[in-house]
């Protein structure tokens, strides 16, 4: 008898041949949904022991659900794994897993937020899209002139680290963790010198409860002006709020946002004909020096492929009774 997987989110321009492909390499039976799992379609996951969804929210009642219908074991195919909560699934006796991806997606696209920050790109793509085609107010900065601070050094900050040591800047780097690799690029400061001495800030670290708003009004005040603030890794590591207030300030230059604060039940979805829910979202969208795309960096060929195979294989090895990876919990 094969084993069963529920799969939510399933996108079918995608993730489907693959889905297909490898479910019949492992010997697997889906159960594809589109959407994200909620309290009503659950009932999906009857009878199969593992499910497998993207960066939805899994709450205490889902999670309860789920347990109620045999699910053993939730993988997310993400790196991130803060939309699930992690205590309901200790308690419920459900484990937990992530698909991890290759850092060159991420990390190549957190460079090109930085390069198209401070080149002004949105302005300038803008003005292109009207026929504008004057210079005034699009003048750029080089990336060589300036000192670039990487928070978080693991898999994606050290290969953006790697990246941006060809372009000539000093570069800086934070981590609870030093690395011995980094240190050939860069040099390890606290956290108040990467306030006071970079021109760009770029975040890489997982959401925790101790770095919650890690840049917030108070550490924003520390930084210089004209600051550039990229963020590819989790929306809660910025206060909105207090980031809206430094951008109409001047305090921050510019900003390139993959990621925002409640993005959930917004990004992946057609809200063309809707008002959105979220107000720092709209706002931070209509600053001509903030560059907000839809959590995407990751989005490459080959992560789809690498999140698919990943994710379905932890759930083989779980049926199995084998060692899992890919787990967490």
């Amino acid at each position: 008898m094969k084993g069963k997987v529920a799969v939510y989110n399933l996108r079918p321009f995608d993730e489907a041949e693959w889905f297909e492909k490898y479910a019949k390499e492992l010997d697997l039976e889906l159960v594809a949904c589109p959407d994200a799992p909620n309290p009503d379609n659950a009932v999906l996951a009857k009878g199969c022991q593992c499910v497998d969804i993207i960066t939805s929210p899994v709450d205490r009642n889902l999670m309860s659900v789920f347990a109620s219908l045999g699910v053993k074991y939730l993988v997310t195919r993400t790196i991130g794994y803060d939309h699930i909560d992690l205590k309901a699934a200790r308690e419920f006796g459900i484990r937990v897993g992530n698909a991890p991806y290759g850092p060159h997606g991420v990390a190549d696209y957190a460079v090109m937020l930085i390069l198209m920050s401070i080149r002004r790109m949105k302005r300038i793509l803008q003005r292109t899209q009207l026929q504008e085609y004057t210079l005034d107010g699009i003048q750029g900065r080089e990336l060589k002139d300036l000192t670039v601070g990487v928070i978080g050094t693991g898999r994606i900050g050290r290969t953006v680290i790697q990246n941006l040591s060809g372009f000539g800047c000093k570069i800086l780097a934070n981590d609870l963790y030093e690395k011995e690799e980094v240190k050939s690029f860069a040099s390890y400061v606290s956290l108040e010198e990467i306030w006071e001495n970079a021109d760009v800030i770029t975040l890489h670290t997982p959401l925790t409860e101790e770095n919650f708003h890690l840049i917030n009004e108070e550490s924003l005040s520390k930084m210089k002006d004209g600051v550039v603030i990229v963020n590819t890794a989790r929306g809660g590591l910025i206060d909105s709020r207090a980031l809206i207030e430094a951008v109409e300030s001047g305090k921050v230059g510019a900003a390139g946002l993959d990621v925002v604060e409640n993005e959930f039940g917004l990004y992946y979805y057609d809200h063309k004909n809707d008002i959105l829910k979220n107000r720092e979202l709209a706002l931070l969208r209509s600053f001509p020096n903030v560059t907000v795309s839809h959590h995407m960096a990751f989005y490459t060929d080959e992560e789809v492929k690498t999140v698919i195979r990943d994710s379905l294989t932890g759930c083989k090895l779980v049926m199995e009774g084998k060692e899992n990876p890919w787990e967490v919990l």
